[in-house]
This record gives structure tokens, C-alpha cells and sequence, in this order.
């Protein structure tokens, strides 16, 4: 029978130093100014601050133990190097390969697949290109201004959080002026009905997501476009008004797109990763231009080289992997809340939730084994300070949930207002650094008797504190901070 990571002697540690941490209230570890400096690190202008997470410098070294137990170096050098990782499909995971730089050499099955990417990016640069600059027109002779991606799951999540990140960041909503992207994922007619609401089909271009062209909502809601286009253009428009990103191209032309208008990517994509595939980058470059989805994939490419080459210790990934699983498997917290302080990332939560959840998504190891204890979280989210009028009350009061903040230094949409003491962004921020300290410190009965509070309502103004969070800190939101996000 397979072992289990849980069979290993870094993981029964940990389980037996659970109690000590259960013994120690966020309040004193924080009084620790070598543990909280310890638990703070600096990469390419992100800063991570986990110093609130119920932990010490012995959980971290004890989970640094664990990760070298579950070959975690051995399992990133496989995922770089090709290997077939995903061993229920037998394939390769490389979406890091979607976003390497020219000159890089990725192999699948011997292969380098790098310069098949590229190919792909210079002929959605050369055909975005052309719609934006009005070369390539509808079937009227009109330039196609509004493109709809019809597309699910991974298909729609990752490229509808990019956009909505992209929106106000004030390079990106520059190009993509006189512009409108949409997104039609769901079967359900009134998402069509509110997607080609005030488009005109001679100036729209859907593009088609789907890696085989059989997923049954992604063709039906293609079939629906197709009519409403064939109608109001007629049946010759389609090959003018479509373009398809599959790799099925013979199903591609059945439908009436064009083959040399499809757009490639590759087994080795999964869906939940595929935003920096042609899934990805043909629709937002449509919207912003190649130039700014460039600079998305070469965020994202500084966080891969970051997690392949840097010391667990330094690593932001790997710290915020193992961050969770030791909330999840050991403390027993089974959710986490992603709380960006931006409306930017307002499409973060529902992103993080497929790549997350619908990757963890299972009680077994890779090896079909049930597993014996709780894995994988449930993640949700809400911008602040939304949030904080929708559920903080349950997370300060109620069940223990672990919070990931997200605050940016500089706005993407900065407004200074005469005679209001503080700006926006500032009230905004204000609120970024309060909420982690109200969660870690808490407020004691005491306390609040020393201020007064009417005896009967001290049990619902108590705050116990002791409740896990972690900060990330990015200087800005542009699209190569969006792309290392």
C-alpha cells in the first residue's frame, strides 16, 4: 500500500506540537519582535507579512521538515521539467511554459514546447493587432469593437479576473478605449440575453473557448451567437464574426470558423491555469493590446522563476502552501477568506476558488489512497471594505477562519478631495493594517470594561483574538503585478 505524507515522522511532530501553539495566544507571539521579523520577507517589491498566523519559528522549520518529507523540490523540478505529474491523465503540468521568455527550454515528451508557445502569442499579437487597428473588419466593412468570449470554468475565471483587474489601471484602460470585452459562461439563457444587450453583431467578435469544441454549455452558448449573428449578417458573416481557441480544428471548421482562425494550446494545459494560454491572452489582447497582456505573462514568469529557484524559507508560494496546510490538516480551520483591499481584485476570490478547490478537490492522495485527515480548504472573499459589512462579524467573533489580506500602496484610481482630512485610498488602507491587529490582538472584557461598556453587552463587544491572518503588500496594480498575483 502507498504511504501517506501522514505516516512520516515531519507529520506526526506537528501534530504533537499543535497543543503547544493551542497554549499560545496570538496577543503574546506577537510581542515577539524576532519571531514577527522572522516571519516577514521581501520579493521584487511584494512583501509578505505571515507574523499572524498562529505559528512560530519552530511550526515553520517543522513544516520546512514536512515539505522535505513530501519531496516537495523533487515534485517542482519534475512540474519544470515536464514530467507527467498529472498521473490520472498522464500529462505534463507546464502553464509555467506559457509564460517563459523566448530563449527558455521547457520539454514535454522531449520537446520544448517553448518556441510552440511563442508561435501562438505572435499570431494573437499579429491578429489582435489587426482588429484593433481595423484591418481585420466585420462582414459589413465595420471595425469589430466588442469581442464576447464564450468559454467555462477555467475558460472564464482566470481571463474575467485579469479584465476586471485591468479595467481602471490607467495603461491598459487607455488602449482598451472605445473598446468592450465581455464574458458568456453560463447555459443559462439570460447570461446571453445580458451579453449581446446593446451590441450590434457587425461590430462584435466572439471568440470560442473550448480545447475539444464538445463542452456541452461552451457550444450551446456558441450556437446561440452563431444564430444571432447568421441572422442580422447572414450565414457567410460567421467566419468574419467568430474565431475559435481548441485544438480540435476539424470540429473548429464544422462549425463554420475558419481553421487559420483558431488559436492553439496543448494538452498539458490545465483549463483552471489556462488564462496565460491563448484562452487568456487572445481575448485581453483584443481589449488592451499584446503589449499590456506581455507584461501580465512577465509578472507572472518572475513568480515562477521566484518558486522554482528560492529557498522554502524565502519562498512565497511554498510559505503560503504550507501556511494552509497546517491551518487545514493540523489547526483544523476549514476556510480561508481572500481579502483584497481593492475592487480591482474583486474577481480574485472566484478565481482562487477554481484553481484551488477544483485542483484539491478530492480525499484521496495521488495514489487513490482515502486520505485520514482534512485536506484542501474552502476558499471565498469579497473586497474590503465590503467585507467587512457583509461576514468580518463571524470571522472576529465567531469560527476561526484564516484571512489573506491584499493591499496595494499606490491606486490604481488615486482622488484627493478638498478639505477631507484623509484621502480614499488612505481610508482604505487605514482599514488594510486595523483588520489583521483586531483579529490577532482582540478586545478582552477587561478592556472594555475599562471603557465603560454596559456590563450585559460586554459578551457581544468581546473579540477573543487569536485568529490567523496574513498581509501581502504590492507597491502597485499594473498588469505585471496582476500577472504575479
Amino acid at each position: 500500500m502507498a504511504s501517506l505524507i501522514s505516516d512520516t515522522a515531519p507529520w506526526k511532530d506537528l501534530k504533537s506540537h499543535v497543543g503547544e501553539i493551542e497554549k499560545t495566544h496570538l496577543r503574546d507571539l506577537m510581542n515577539d519582535a524576532h519571531r514577527c521579523h522572522s516571519l516577514m520577507l521581501e520579493f521584487d517589491g511584494l512583501f509578505l507579512d505571515y507574523s499572524r498566523q498562529c505559528a512560530t519559528v519552530d511550526t515553520m522549520s517543522k513544516l520546512f521538515s514536512l515539505a522535505e518529507a513530501a519531496h516537495l523540490k523533487e515534485k517542482i523540478n519534475s512540474m519544470f521539467s515536464g514530467e507527467h505529474i498529472n498521473s490520472t491523465e498522464d500529462r505534463s503540468v507546464l502553464h509555467v511554459a506559457l509564460r517563459a521568455a523566448k530563449d527558455t527550454t521547457i520539454n514535454s515528451d522531449g520537446k520544448n514546447v517553448v518556441p510552440d508557445v511563442w508561435q501562438v502569442l505572435d499570431k494573437i499579437k499579429e491578429f489582435s493587432d489587426k482588429v484593433r487597428n481595423g484591418s481585420w473588419v466585420g462582414a459589413t466593412g465595420k471595425a469589430l469593437t466588442n469581442v464576447i468570449a464564450i468559454g467555462i470554468g477555467g475558460s472564464f475565471l482566470g481571463p474575467l479576473f485579469v479584465h476586471t483587474a485591468l479595467q481602471t489601471d490607467p495603461e491598459a484602460s487607455k488602449t482598451a478605449g472605445g473598446r468592450q470585452l465581455r464574458f458568456l459562461a453560463n447555459v443559462d439563457p439570460v447570461d446571453v440575453a445580458r451579453n449581446i444587450s446593446g451590441l450590434d453583431p457587425e461590430t462584435t467578435l466572439v471568440v470560442v473557448v473550448s480545447k475539444t469544441f464538445t463542452t456541452a454549455e461552451t457550444m450551446l452558448n456558441a450556437r446561440t451567437l452563431r444564430e444571432w449573428i447568421s441572422s442580422a449578417l447572414g450565414p457567410q458573416a460567421v467566419s468574419k464574426h467568430m474565431v475559435a481557441v481548441s485544438t480540435n480544428l476539424k470540429l473548429v471548421e464544422k462549425f463554420g470558423i475558419d481553421p487559420n482562425n483558431a488559436f492553439a494550446f496543448w494538452d498539458w494545459v490545465g483549463g483552471r491555469y489556462s488564462v496565460c494560454s491563448a484562452v487568456g491572452v487572445l481575448p485581453l489582447s483584443l481589449q488592451y493590446g499584446f503589449s499590456v497582456v506581455e507584461k501580465f505573462l512577465i509578472g507572472a514568469r518572475s513568480i515562477d522563476q521566484h518558486f522554482q529557484s528560492t529557498p522554502f524559507e524565502k519562498n512565497i508560494p511554498v510559505l503560503l502552501g504550507l501556511l494552509s496546510v497546517w491551518n487545514v490538516s493540523f489547526l483544523g480551520y476549514p476556510a480561508r477568506a481572500i481579502l483584497p483591499y481593492t475592487q480591482a481584485l474583486e474577481k480574485l476570490a472566484p478565481h482562487i476558488q477554481q484553481v484551488s478547490m477544483e485542483s484539491n478537490g478530492k480525499g484521496v492522495s495521488i495514489d487513490g489512497v482515502r486520505l485520514p485527515f482534512e485536506a484542501g480548504e474552502i476558499d471565498f472573499g469579497e473586497p474590503g471594505t465590503n467585507g467587512q459589512h457583509s461576514f468580518y462579524q463571524l470571522i472576529h467573533q465567531g469560527r476561526v477562519i484564516p484571512c489573506d489580506f491584499i493591499g496595494i500602496v499606490k491606486s490604481q484610481q488615486p482622488v484627493y478631495l478638498r478639505d477631507e482630512v484623509v484621502n480614499n485610498h488612505d481610508e482604505l488602507m487605514s482599514n488594510f493594517f486595523a483588520q489583521p491587529d483586531a483579529l490577532a490582538y482582540g478586545k478582552t472584557p477587561e478592556q472594555l470594561q475599562s471603557e465603560n461598556v454596559a456590563p450585559h453587552l460586554v459578551p457581544h463587544k468581546t473579540f477573543t483574538g487569536n485568529r490567523p491572518s496574513l498581509s501581502i503588500l504590492l507597491p502597485s496594480l499594473d498588469a505585471y503585478r496582476i500577472g504575479q498575483v
